[in-house]
C-alpha cells in the first residue's frame, strides 16, 4: 500500500513504534519510534521480513501479529522482549491488528509496540523489595516476620519454626542460618520423621567403631557435622521420647555421647526444629517434653498458610515462573488470564510448596509464551471447588483446634494423593518428603493406601 508524505509525518509524530507487514511478512512501513527503540532505520526495516528484525522466540513460535491474522481478534497489550540491533533485550509492550483496505481486503497487519523498560524495571525493584534470599511474598504476616528475622538470625538462640506442610519452613530455617555470624559454617537438615530410632540415634549423634555388629569404622554424627553452623531437625514432633530427652541434653550441655564412647564430644551448633503438627496439644497428652518444648521455642516464627496470604499468590507465580524458565532455559513470558485466573482460585491445601509444583508443571508442558491453562495440571483444572471429593468433611470450628489440624492435613494430602493416582512415591517426591513419612502420615490420618479404599472413607 502507498505511503504519502503526510501519512509519513503522522506516524512518525506518535510516540509509539508502528510497523505494517504484507501478507509475506515483509514491512511495510516503520515509523521513527520504531527505529529509536529496535536501532534499525526504517530503510533497514524496509528489506527485511518483520522477524529478522525484532528476533524475538514468540517470532517463530506464537506470533501475536499471526494469531491476530489468523483469528482476525485483536491482540491488546501483550508483553514480549525483542532483541534491538546492538543484541541488547528490550522489553514491550505490543498491540496487533489485522490492515484492511475500505473493501474489507486484507493488506497484512499492522503491529504498534511501546518500550516497557521502565515498568519492567519498576516491578523488578518492587519485588525486590519483597524478596528475603530465596523467600517472597508481601502479605504483612510475611513482611513482620522480614522485619524480625535479621534480629532472631543475629543471635545464637533456638528457633522453633511452626506451620503446615509446603508453607517453606525449611527456606525460613535456612535464611536463619545464611543472615547469621554461623553463614560461612555448615548447615545441615535432619528429617526427624525418615528414620526409625536406632538408626535416627546414629545419624544425629554418631557412633564409635565397634558400637554394634555393622560398625566397622567411627562414624560422625550430623551434631558434629553442624560444629560452628547450624543444625535443623525438620519434623521434631514425630521425635521419639526417648530421642527428645538425649536431644534436651545436647541443648542444655553443648555435648553428647556417640553410641559406643565413654567420652562426650563439645559442639557448637545452633539448632532451628520445624514441625507441622501441634506441640501445645502433645505436651497435653505426654507425647513431647514440656522442658524440650520450651528449650526450643526460645523463639517461635509461625508461617501462615497459603489461603491466609492470597496476595502473595501472583507474586509466587511470576517468581517461580522465572525461577524454574531458568532452569530449564525457556523464555516464559508470564500466565494469561484465564489460567491466572484459575490459579488465584484454587485453594492450595499443599501450600507454596503445591503452588511451585503445579508452576513447574506448566513450565514443562508450555509451548508458548506464556502459560494457558492447557498447560496446568488436570487435577487443578477438574477440582471444581478445589475440595477433593473423597476429603473430609469440613471441619467443625466448635472441635478441638488439634483436630481442625488434623482435618486440613487430611485434606492437603488426599488432595495430593488424588492428583498423582494415589501413587505413594510420586506423592512423596511431589510434597518432598519420603516415602516412609508418608505412610505414617496417612496411618495417623487413617487413610488408605490406595484410591479404590479411598471413595469408602
Amino acid at each position: 500500500m502507498k505511503r504519502t508524505s503526510h501519512d509519513r509525518s503522522v506516524l512518525d509524530s506518535v510516540p509509539i513504534g508502528i510497523f505494517t507487514v504484507n501478507p509475506d511478512w515483509q514491512i511495510t512501513s516503520f515509523n521513527r519510534e520504531a527505529e529509536k527503540i529496535t536501532g534499525f532505520t526504517r530503510k533497514e526495516a524496509l528489506t527485511c521480513r518483520c522477524y529478522e528484525i525484532f528476533r524475538t522466540e514468540l517470532c517463530y513460535r506464537g506470533c501475536y501479529l499471526k494469531k491476530a491474522l489468523e483469528t482476525g481478534q485483536n491482540i491488546v497489550k501483550e508483553r514480549n522482549r525483542i532483541l534491538s540491533k546492538s543484541n541488547q533485550e528490550v522489553p514491550v509492550s505490543i498491540t496487533a491488528a489485522v490492515l484492511q483496505d475500505n473493501e474489507g481486503k486484507i493488506l497484512g497487519g499492522v503491529g504498534s509496540f511501546l518500550d516497557d523498560s521502565v515498568r519492567v524495571a519498576l516491578e523488578k525493584k518492587i519485588q525486590e523489595s519483597y524478596t528475603l534470599g530465596d523467600i517472597v511474598g508481601k502479605d504483612e504476616k510475611i513482611l513482620r516476620l522480614f522485619d524480625i528475622l535479621p534480629v532472631v538470625a543475629d543471635s545464637d538462640a533456638s528457633v522453633l519454626v511452626v506451620g503446615e506442610t509446603g508453607t517453606g519452613k525449611d527456606m525460613f530455617a535456612r535464611a536463619v542460618h545464611n543472615m547469621s555470624h554461623r553463614k560461612k559454617g555448615p548447615f545441615v537438615k535432619v528429617n526427624c520423621a525418615a528414620l526409625p530410632d536406632n538408626l535416627l540415634e546414629s545419624e544425629l549423634f554418631g557412633y564409635r567403631q565397634g558400637a554394634f555388629t555393622d560398625a566397622k569404622r567411627d562414624k560422625p554424627g550430623m551434631f558434629q557435622l553442624a560444629d560452628g553452623g547450624t543444625i535443623f531437625l525438620d519434623e521434631i514432633g514425630d521425635l521419639s521420647q526417648n530421642l527428645q530427652a538425649k536431644l534436651l541434653q545436647v541443648l542444655d550441655e553443648t555435648e553428647f555421647y556417640p553410641l559406643g564412647s565413654m567420652q562426650p564430644i563439645k559442639v557448637d551448633v545452633r539448632v532451628v526444629a520445624s514441625t507441622n503438627r501441634n506441640l501445645p496439644m502433645m505436651l497435653q497428652d505426654g507425647t513431647f517434653r514440656t522442658d524440650l518444648y520450651y528449650r526450643l521455642r526460645v523463639i517461635e516464627l509461625e508461617l501462615p498458610p497459603l489461603r491466609e496470604r492470597a496476595s502473595d499468590i501472583p507474586l509466587l507465580i511470576d517468581h517461580f515462573v522465572k525461577e524454574i524458565g531458568s532452569g530449564l532455559e525457556k523464555e516464559i513470558l508470564g500466565v494469561r488470564t484465564d489460567a491466572m485466573n484459575i490459579l488465584l482460585n484454587h485453594a492450595y491445601p499443599g501450600n507454596v510448596r503445591q503452588l511451585r509444583n503445579i508452576i513447574e508443571h506448566a513450565v514443562i508442558l508450555c509451548q508458548q509464551g506464556e502459560i494457558t491453562k492447557q498447560a496446568l495440571p488436570t487435577y487443578v483444572l477438574t477440582s471444581g471447588s478445589f475440595r477433593p471429593p473423597c476429603s473430609a468433611p469440613a471441619p467443625d470450628p466448635a472441635k478441638d483446634p488439634s483436630e481442625l489440624l488434623l482435618a486440613r492435613e487430611r485434606e492437603a494430602i488426599v488432595e495430593i494423593l488424588s492428583a498423582h493416582g494415589w501413587n505413594l512415591q510420586e506423592t512423596s517426591r511431589a510434597l518432598h518428603i519420603n516415602r516412609t513419612t508418608l505412610w505414617r502420615k496417612m496411618k495417623r490420618l487413617d487413610l488408605p493406601s490406595r484410591q479404590g479404599a479411598a471413595m469408602a472413607v
